[in-house]
């Protein structure tokens, strides 16, 4: 068994040269990230989708909210439901509820934007016999598709804080 502490020593070796990996929320609160991210107001959005996106992006970034903001977060949502599964008597038995999001971050003592990005998602619904059913159905996608469309827009604006930190 003599390879298995040289295939341990490659391995140490090989991840040693990851040194310059960092925690991208590294430095806590006062760290760059949550220092921009604590910066961020997020404009108002149309619809049910959009107040549901806007909370939850502001959940995301509101954790430690100070001072006057310093970016403002334009969000435009286009929120889809479509039928996909047909029968022969031209019934819906499967939709797809798809949730995209264009998004940019102003800098608000410029006017400038600063990022300009795309965010995503989409969901499988199962039309059910009943009406009600099939709308619960809906709205419980829509408050999913809306946290997943939240956590990338929220992730992208880390990864921008952590780049323009090291610039």
């Amino acid at each position: 068994m003599r390879i298995a502490p040289a295939l341990l020593a490659l391995t140490a070796l090989a991840l040693s040269g990851c040194g310059g990996l960092r925690p991208l929320y590294g430095g806590g609160v006062d760290g760059p990230v949550q220092t921009m991210l604590s910066g961020v107001e997020v404009a108002p959005i149309e619809g049910e989708s959009g107040w549901l996106v806007a909370n939850a992006v502001r959940d995301r970034i509101e954790a430690t909210r100070s001072g006057t903001p310093a970016y403002r977060l334009d969000i435009k949502l286009d929120d889809r439901i479509e039928g996909l599964g047909v029968r022969r008597d031209d019934v819906v038995t499967r939709e797809r509820r798809t949730l995209r999001a264009r998004y940019q971050l102003v800098e608000l003592a410029t006017g400038q934007v600063v990022l300009d990005a795309t965010a995503g998602s989409d969901a499988g619904i199962d039309v059910a016999g009943s009406e009600y059913a099939t709308i619960a159905a809906e709205k419980s996608a829509l408050e999913r598709l809306s946290g997943i469309v939240a956590d990338q827009i929220v992730a992208r604006l880390a990864r921008y804080a952590r780049a323009a930190e090291a610039k």
